[in-house]
């Protein structure tokens, strides 16, 4: 079937959205297209606000409207950071209302397949902030058991292990091979109770 080069256009754009293929694409496409202008509207006004005006925190670099973020500005324990892959696994954490620490987002996973590497992420930013304080004792690496969150964890203890930090993984409690956005948070709460040193 051929589509107009508007429509088609439409669905190659949402085809670059992760986890949306060409069917997928299509079906959405075709969603938006019987919606009403004005909801249409919205969504689109959504998407350019969130781009305009969400930004990177300078300290943790989690996604926030300030910089600093509402985080990094809340009386937290600055002895104890937590090291997570996306925003989205702060958010899973914060949901338990367990850790009172500090949190700083890589930004990604080391993944070589991916080109990935340890310079893709908020590696320097995080030695920076590590350099600038002698506050942290302790860093929590809350990345996930999936290839590249071991990859990534056996980085970090060999590059923060020789400063002196205390470095702990998240217990596993988790299930293999998943992500922590998808974890409950029952199972993140015992996770983070029960973490051990790397």
């Amino acid at each position: 079937m051929l589509y107009t080069r508007t429509l088609q256009a439409l669905i190659s754009e949402l085809q670059k959205l992760p986890g949306i293929g060409p069917k997928s694409a299509q079906r959405l496409a075709f969603h938006l297209l019987r919606q009403p202008d004005a909801e249409v509207r919205k969504l689109a006004s959504a998407l350019v606000e969130a781009k305009e005006r969400i930004r990177t925190c300078s300290r943790c670099c989690n996604l926030s409207e300030s910089d600093p973020c509402e985080l990094c500005l809340s009386p937290r324990d600055d002895a104890v950071v937590c090291l997570v892959a996306e925003p989205r696994d702060l958010v899973a954490l914060e949901r338990t209302r367990e850790f009172k620490g500090r949190y700083h987002v890589l930004g990604g996973l080391i993944s070589p397949m991916d080109g990935v590497g340890p310079e893709q992420l908020k590696v320097a930013e995080l030695l920076a902030r590590l350099q600038a304080t002698d506050r942290v004792a302790e860093i929590i690496l809350a990345l996930g058991s999936t290839v590249e969150g071991e990859a990534t964890s056996l980085y970090l203890t060999r590059l923060l292990k020789p400063l002196g930090l205390k470095v702990t993984r998240l217990a596993f409690g988790l299930p293999m091979g998943s992500e922590l956005e998808y974890a409950d948070e029952v199972t993140l709460a015992r996770a983070l109770v029960a973490r051990r040193e790397v």
